[in-house]
């Protein structure tokens, strides 16, 4: 395999697991009223709302400004805020389409010499190049779909 046919490789298997992440909290989405979006089921934690808004800081801070010089600013704390008053589920969920779109645009930018550059970063210190980033954004996603399948449960067992 060249370098190209594996840097190709590698832009088009995140680029995969990215769409079916959005995919899925999409669709637990789908089976929450707007309210229970932003609602917290336990006096502890996060509410379904607020965990996708983390992912869109997330995936915007270390993607979007990192490496495609997007502008975005962060404000991790804003991700959590409980309060989310005129916000709706649908408008969320667009932001995130938007943002994985813009994260898959962005594997496909990788040139082949890219996935080796240096990564630097606030709040990631351990990550050394561009493939532990996209790497670490990834499983980021996925461990928040597991909390997100858990608020899942929860509310469907309320529903009972």
């Amino acid at each position: 395999m060249s370098e190209s046919e594996l840097s190709t490789t590698i832009a088009a298997g995140f680029g995969h697991y990215f769409h079916d992440f959005a995919r899925r909290v999409r669709t637990m989405a789908s089976n929450l009223t707007d309210d229970q979006f932003w609602a917290k089921p336990y006096p502890y934690g996060n509410s379904f709302g607020n965990i996708v808004l983390h992912l869109i800081g997330n995936l915007s801070y270390y993607i979007g400004t990192q490496i495609e010089h997007t502008g975005y600013v962060r404000d991790r704390d804003s991700e959590f805020a409980i309060v989310q008053q005129g916000r709706k589920k649908d408008e969320i969920l667009a932001e995130l389409d938007e943002t994985v779109a813009m994260v898959i645009r962005s594997l496909g930018n990788q040139a082949d010499n890219d996935w080796s550059r240096q990564y630097v970063a606030q709040g990631v210190d351990d990550v050394p190049d561009r493939f532990s980033i996209y790497l670490r954004c990834c499983v980021h996603f996925h461990h928040h779909i597991g909390q997100m399948t858990y608020l899942m449960k929860e509310w469907a067992h309320r529903a009972t």
